[in-house]
């Protein structure tokens, strides 16, 4: 097993191994786990968040192993980088990669859990929250920032960013870290591209959009035609996808 830890937390390396051996069994469950599975437990009076990947095949355990990092790995090395750019991310704590002879067998992200906070999800489905708007400006703002500094964060979906009110203030922070994709700079038919998996709701697009022209000094029209073109074209790749999942389905009876 190899465990590592950010710096000046490793004296909870027992405490991480005693509920990594607990873990299938103990611990809150979040979402539904048909994926990954994540969980939180209580160490010390704190709650830390463990995210276990979902095993992986043959080659590709293999292909973790000796040619490309792990997604815990990723995770945690991507939540310090967005740390150190003044991004929020709950705190990075260590990650866990067990190996046998062939490649990866298992892997775990560990952070800290991220109480009294609501998914980006949540905000933009309750049109009577009174600053959801000021949110979606807010959000679509911290995008432009992680543009501007040759980030995409691919996996970005409303149920991957937490919205936690500090003070006056809402800090956004990005969670499911592992993909992301790094620029010397990025277009904006790129940039506009990056918003495909967010909504299809046309007035938060909107919003958005004339958010981000503003920001980038671009036509709000322009903006608007590319988000919804990318938006249309993930629309139309899901449901391709799930016509061939049930084609397997039926295949198999």
């Amino acid at each position: 097993m190899k465990l590592t830890f950010a710096d000046g937390l490793s004296q909870y390396k027992d405490d991480i191994i005693l509920i990594l051996n607990k873990f299938k069994n103990d611990g809150t469950l979040i979402g539904n786990g048909t994926r990954n599975i994540i969980k939180f437990f209580d160490l010390d009076g704190f709650k830390v968040n463990f995210k276990s990947f979902k095993q992986h095949n043959i080659i590709n355990r293999h292909v973790y192993k000796f040619y490309r990092k792990s997604k815990a790995r990723r995770s945690f090395e991507y939540a310090h980088m967005l740390i150190s750019k003044n991004f929020y991310t709950p705190k990075p704590i260590a990650y866990i990669e067990n190996h046998d002879f062939i490649g990866l067998t298992s892997s775990y992200y560990i952070s800290e859990q991220l109480e009294n906070s609501r998914t980006l999800a949540d905000i933009l489905a309750d049109n009577s929250f009174s600053d959801r708007e000021r949110i979606i400006k807010e959000y679509t703002a911290m995008m432009h920032r992680l543009h501007n500094n040759g980030i995409v964060f691919l996996d970005n979906s409303p149920g991957n960013f937490l919205i936690k009110k500090e003070g006056d203030d809402y800090c956004i922070y990005l969670v499911d870290l592992n993909r992301m994709n790094f620029y010397e700079k990025i277009e904006l038919d790129k940039r506009l591209k990056n918003f495909a998996r967010l909504t299809n709701d046309p007035e938060i697009i909107k919003t958005i959009a004339t958010e981000y022209a503003s920001l980038e000094g671009a036509s709000a029209e322009y903006c608007l035609e590319k988000i919804n073109q990318a938006t249309q074209r993930m629309l139309v790749k899901r449901r391709i996808k799930k016509v061939l999942k049930l084609y397997k389905k039926v295949i198999k009876i």
